[in-house]
């Protein structure tokens, strides 16, 4: 049933998205969340609904999402409230390449000093401040501060500090670079699959059929359902809280249950019903066509 509930939500986001409607982004977005420790070295240090990542190891830390402008100091007091400096964040990663997810990149790198690496297909549009995006590029209210990258990944890539390593797998579609990070965390002696979901979602608004500004749309949709489908996956977590049911789990984590974000099977739901949802639209474009 929640999993029902979260795809009827998601629409009223998306259209707050595709409209550019700065202004009145959902309240989720910037609602406070308790930080909160995941398993091994990984915890939450987002918002309600835009997920943020803390990587912990002894030689300094990883973010993944520096989500928006406004979001910079909530994602400081997060990471101080669990106990961490926000100076040790040497590595910033984001999901893709839309303002809710990476318009706080410049400000953290000004910050803490943390080097940035972006997916490939990303990196222009990072670089530009949004305005090389397929769908916004014309879309002022879509723009956000321009932030150097200082490394280009590739799909496969692995990121590694301190121990800790995490894989960049290329999924895209909702952006030419966006990026599902996996890695391996150890909790009570057992060895967990993690899975931060980069996004499946298609935005109104999005041509999936003729799309003269990203030809291959359709195609780089289906290579990223087919990657999310190969992947172990045994902590379930991705860019929105809504994807994985944060709240929901938390409330039962903060309730005694150590296993509230082991969700295999959550994760095989969500992607599936995506995977619909992808088709069932891509169908009605085709239909659509003259």
């Amino acid at each position: 049933m929640r999993y029902a509930l979260r795809s009827h939500l998601l629409p009223l986001v998306l259209f707050a998205l595709a409209m550019g409607l700065r202004a009145q982004v959902p309240a989720a977005w910037t609602k406070p969340f308790p930080a909160f420790h995941i398993a091994g070295n990984l915890y939450y240090v987002g918002s309600e609904d835009l997920a943020s990542y803390l990587i912990v190891t002894p030689k300094g830390d990883i973010l993944i999402n520096s989500s928006l402008e406004s979001s910079v100091p909530l994602i400081r007091k997060s990471v101080e409230s669990l106990g961490f400096r926000f100076g040790d964040i040497k590595i910033l990663l984001i999901s893709h390449a839309h303002y809710d997810h990476c318009a706080g990149s410049a400000a953290i790198k000004r910050l803490t000093g943390a080097q940035y690496f972006v997916m490939d297909a990303d990196v222009s549009v990072v670089e530009s401040g949004g305005t090389a995006d397929f769908q916004y590029a014309a879309d002022k209210s879509m723009h956000f501060p321009p932030a150097h990258v200082d490394r280009v990944l590739h799909d496969g890539d692995t990121v590694s500090l301190g121990g800790a390593v995490l894989t960049a797998h290329r999924t895209p579609g909702h952006t030419r670079g966006t990026t599902t990070w996996t890695m391996d965390e150890t909790e009570g002696g057992t060895t967990m699959h993690v899975v931060i979901v980069g996004s499946p979602n298609v935005n109104p608004g999005y041509k999936r059929v003729g799309n003269n500004r990203y030809p291959q749309i359709a195609s780089d949709y289906e290579r990223g359902f087919k990657v999310l489908a190969g992947l172990q996956c045994d902590i379930f977590l991705g860019a929105h809280g809504g994807y994985f049911g944060l709240s929901e789990k938390y409330a039962r984590l903060r309730q005694g249950d150590r296993s509230a974000f082991v969700d295999p099977a959550g994760y095989r739901s969500y992607i599936t019903e995506r995977k619909r949802a992808f088709q069932a639209e891509l169908h009605r474009q085709i239909q659509a066509r003259p």
